[in-house]
């Protein structure tokens, strides 16, 4: 399957080119921070483009459950104001599918659409939430937007990315044009451990060493 693969608590994970996470055991598709709802004038069209791309993870890896991690809309109004096409889709995605909402530092979730919403859920050996917690291990979260530059021979290329340690896993942002925090800010330098990797998403997701 398209992506790095990698273990986090012992458990074999692919970080998908796309910024998804997969666990193949579980037939588990995880995203974080779609930020539907967000509205820019160049960017007209964020919460289409971000179903697509969601709905094209869906139908490539055949998830049967998916995770949201949070932050999954821009504000507490933004849920209740998708369109009637976009609540179609979310609950077409949903059909057959056990679906939940974590909890995000924007909005507590969209408690109109289906889906279970939760503040995190346990699967053993892993936790998915949406903000770190420095005391958990096995920890699965987004929130930053971690973003990692890469040199190569003609330039530098900056791209969303995972980061994990032997502790835990910060997601990428999902949802198009969510923006990003450089990987060696200080709240990530100092909520990862020295080992950390960052994997950049893109056509050929690579590893390398988390900059510090």
């Amino acid at each position: 399957m398209s992506g790095y693969g990698f273990t986090l608590a012992g458990v074999a994970l692919v970080a998908r080119a796309s910024g998804a996470l997969y666990w193949p055991e579980q037939n588990l598709l995880c995203v974080s921070d779609l930020h539907f709802g967000t509205h820019h004038d160049e960017t007209p069209n964020q919460t289409n483009d971000t179903l697509e791309r969601l709905d094209s993870e869906l139908e490539s890896t055949g998830a049967k459950t998916v995770i949201c991690l949070g932050d999954s809309f821009d504000g507490a109004t933004a849920a209740t104001s998708l369109q009637d096409s976009e609540k179609l889709w979310i609950a077409r995605m949903q059909a057959g599918r056990r679906w939940v909402w974590i909890e995000g530092s924007h909005s507590s979730g969209p408690v109109d659409l289906g889906g279970a919403h939760l503040a995190s859920l346990p699967l053993s050996p892993l936790t998915f939430c949406h903000v770190a917690d420095t005391a958990q291990f096995g920890e699965v979260s987004g929130h930053y937007h971690p973003k990692a530059a890469a040199q190569t021979p003609k330039r530098t290329l900056t791209r969303p990315c995972f980061l994990y340690d032997s502790d835990r896993l910060v997601m990428p942002a999902f949802g198009v044009y969510a923006g990003g925090l450089r990987n060696n800010e200080d709240v990530l330098a100092k909520l990862m451990r020295p080992e950390a990797v960052a994997i950049l998403t893109g056509p050929n997701p690579s590893a390398m060493p988390m900059p510090r």
